[in-house]
């Protein structure tokens, strides 16, 4: 009895192995990026699948694991006999293939358009290496990169490529591959033992998410000044300090950028004052900032420009500059925030703090309050 919508993205479930601990926001955006979901009756595409994914917890499809501190679900898992049934359906269908899965499943074609590596040890890397990959779209790989050299030879057409976790990256030529992926629209490296990444990325002008999350990527190529359509950078890593620096050419670029997240404001460069062109921008989120008067004063005056537009969330971890002594002097408070995450050497709150009547979220941690 499930809508379409709601029955793909159930099916789409089958992707993850058994007790995998899925995270909704990765879940939710790799839906956007498939096309599942679409803008409806003035809500945003992130709004409707926000909203089917709730729907999928009150149908017992899938069930929470984590809660954010706001109650709202972090993380949920399959029950294994769900799993079960929409791995045999969804192959049934020719809809997702499966490659190592807890249960073993024959294709039903050789016209393999979702695929899912749950293993690649050398009998499953031969399986996968004999089939058609051409009409590939999605692929997702759990485990080690080592044993598959397929990624950009065969796979030209995929739109979303999941490779959150894996190891393989290191001394390899993999993510010059990636790069010929044009179509690319969702690309994840989070977790991966990824550093560098290559000047060619610019040619993926498709891309909506990059994830470089807790991987030893620092600073992202001037290139990506390029993308048109990009509208989650996600990168560093808040446990151990890691930050990802922004290019300097980005001044009038990236107009679609709705998720800024884990990046360093340095010192003398044009991010702090370049950020204020992002105005579609509803969440960002600062690790680091270098101790510069100018730096400091750029920063304040993008973050009030930014809250007159689309800013909704915002995060400051700073422990080294005295930024937050600043933040009294703003002309105009953002008003519309509905989530405030303030770290490091705070010494008391901002006055307008009383004046956000839309805050949800208040997270005030390592500071100095007493």
């Amino acid at each position: 009895d499930l809508d379409s919508d709601t029955k793909t993205c159930s099916l789409y479930l089958s992707i993850f192995p058994k007790g995998h601990e899925i995270s909704r926001k990765r879940l939710t955006r790799r839906w956007i990026a498939e096309g599942f979901i679409s803008a409806k009756q003035g809500l945003s595409v992130e709004d409707v699948a926000e909203t089917l994914f709730n729907q999928l917890i009150q149908r017992k499809i899938i069930r929470p694991v984590e809660h954010n501190s706001n109650g709202r679900v972090k993380t949920c898992l399959v029950h294994d006999m769900v799993l079960e049934y929409l791995i045999m359906r969804a192959a049934k269908e020719d809809f997702i293939t499966v490659i190592g899965s807890h249960w073993s499943l024959p294709a039903h074609s050789n016209k393999v358009r979702w695929l899912s590596i749950h293993s690649s040890d050398s009998k499953r890397t031969k399986h996968v290496d004999s089939m058609n990959l051409s009409h590939v779209r999605s692929l997702t790989v759990f485990g080690s990169l080592d044993r598959l050299n397929f990624i950009s030879s065969k796979t030209g057409i995929v739109q979303v490529l999941d490779l959150e976790g894996c190891r393989g990256f290191r001394e390899s030529n993999k993510v010059s591959g990636i790069c010929e992926m044009i179509l690319l629209k969702y690309l994840s490296l989070r977790r991966t033992d990824v550093k560098i990444l290559p000047p060619n990325i610019h040619k993926l002008k498709y891309l909506e998410t990059l994830d470089v999350r807790e991987t030893g990527v620092q600073e992202l190529p001037a290139t990506i000044a390029q993308w048109e359509r990009i509208t989650n950078i996600l990168g560093g890593d808040k446990g151990i300090r890691k930050t990802l620096k922004l290019p300097k050419q980005l001044k009038g670029t990236m107009k679609t950028l709705r998720i800024l997240s884990g990046v360093e404001i340095v010192e003398g460069s044009t991010a702090a004052s370049a950020l204020c062109y992002f105005t579609g921008l509803r969440k960002l989120a600062i690790y680091r900032i270098h101790n510069s008067e100018v730096t400091h004063k750029d920063l304040l005056s993008s973050i009030q420009y930014l809250s007159g537009y689309s800013l909704q969330s915002l995060v400051i971890d700073d422990k080294s500059s005295e930024f937050f002594n600043t933040l009294d002097s703003m002309s105009s408070c953002p008003t519309d925030l509905n989530a405030l995450e303030l770290s490091g050497r705070l010494l008391k709150l901002p006055s307008w703090i009383i004046r956000l009547n839309d805050l949800v979220k208040l997270t005030l941690s390592a500071t100095v309050l007493r």
